[in-house]
């Protein structure tokens, strides 16, 4: 009963105080079978803080960083935020009678992705930038949540913050158990991911880095807010996540977990550091629990990364191998049921 115990608290990350202790008396990584991905974990966290090792590291230089689209929660059939940009087109659509006959928003109001897709990397900016600008940064926070409660997966008809990835939810337990500092690096806009990071894997909103708008201050009505603008200020993706990194933290993390080419230079920078370094790639090849991708999809593509990682002695994740269970509150078995 206390292994029990001690494994539920460790995986939703409520004894980071624990440290090694949970690590001798319980497995930290349960979803994880055994093998080469999972003991190469274990084996870099012992090196690294094992006081009297020649790779010991102190506390204070033990950060992790982590993708989130494909690395902590499902991005197919399309990244979460771009759905939810899709749902803001058509809820604002009828203030805006204009978008029925001008792209992009007439590809996402008649559902045509081919039009969207030609529409390129442009029009899903101008997309974002008139569902996700002229409002307070309280009212766009207020908007993604109500969003997030009603929204569902049009594969597993659950909501999103329900399809996190359990084993990198005890990953994160895990370093965190042993004085690791976590965060998240995504590309995804940094106050979408702001609303669920705390409640959904722990990382409070200000260990979160992620693409942005450009904000103003203003008062209204004589309270002073936070005005999101239609334009972009940072975009966190491909060479774009190392310099958010040394932005906004300021030292070059031990250890980055991805999943696809967008992660690549993250990975490169953090595993080029001085001292021991650990990356991480987690591979989509389980079709029947989740998605079976990598080199040619336009989400989440994983080519280039997956040809370099054993170069750089990065460990990549088989999800149809090395995980016993992908999304919380199931085993193996179920997740095969329709």
């Amino acid at each position: 009963m206390k292994r029990i115990v001690l494994t539920f608290l460790t995986t939703l990350g409520f004894l980071p105080v624990l440290g090694q202790q949970v690590s001798a008396q319980a497995d930290p990584l349960p979803s994880w079978n055994d093998g080469a991905a999972k003991r190469s974990i274990t084996e870099f966290v012992s090196r690294v803080t094992k006081q009297g090792r020649p790779e010991f590291v102190p506390a204070m230089e033990r950060i992790a960083v982590f993708d989130n689209d494909g690395t902590l929660w499902v991005e197919q059939p399309m990244y979460v935020q771009g759905l939810f940009v899709f749902d803001r087109v058509r809820a604002l659509a009828p203030r805006h009678p204009e978008w029925k006959d001008t792209q992009p928003f007439k590809a996402v109001l008649e559902n045509d992705t081919k039009a969207l897709a030609a529409s390129g990397p442009k029009g899903i900016a101008e997309l974002v930038m008139a569902t996700h600008a002229g409002m307070t940064t309280e009212e766009f926070g207020l908007i993604v949540k109500d969003w997030l409660v009603t929204a569902r997966h049009p594969k597993f008809g659950k909501p999103y913050t329900d399809l996190v990835y359990q084993p990198m939810l005890e990953l994160l337990a895990f370093l965190r158990a042993n004085g690791f500092k976590t965060y998240i690096v995504s590309g995804g806009g940094i106050e979408f991911v702001r609303t669920f990071s705390g409640n959904r894997y722990g990382i409070p909103p200000e260990q979160v880095i992620g693409s942005s708008n450009l904000t103003r201050f203003e008062v209204r009505d004589g309270k002073p807010v936070l005005v999101r603008e239609p334009e972009i200020d940072f975009i966190n993706d491909h060479d774009g996540k190392p310099v958010g990194i040394n932005k906004f933290i300021g030292r070059r993390p031990i250890a980055a977990f991805g999943n696809s080419d967008g992660d690549f230079q993250m990975l490169q920078w953090v595993t080029s550091g001085a001292g021991p370094q650990f990356g991480l790639l987690v591979h989509h090849d389980d079709a029947v629990r989740e998605y079976a991708y990598d080199r040619s999809s336009p989400v989440g593509r994983l080519d280039r990364a997956l040809d370099e990682a054993p170069k750089r002695g990065w460990t990549v994740v088989s999800m149809k191998k090395d995980w016993k269970t992908v999304f919380p509150g199931y085993s193996r078995e179920q997740e095969k049921q329709p």
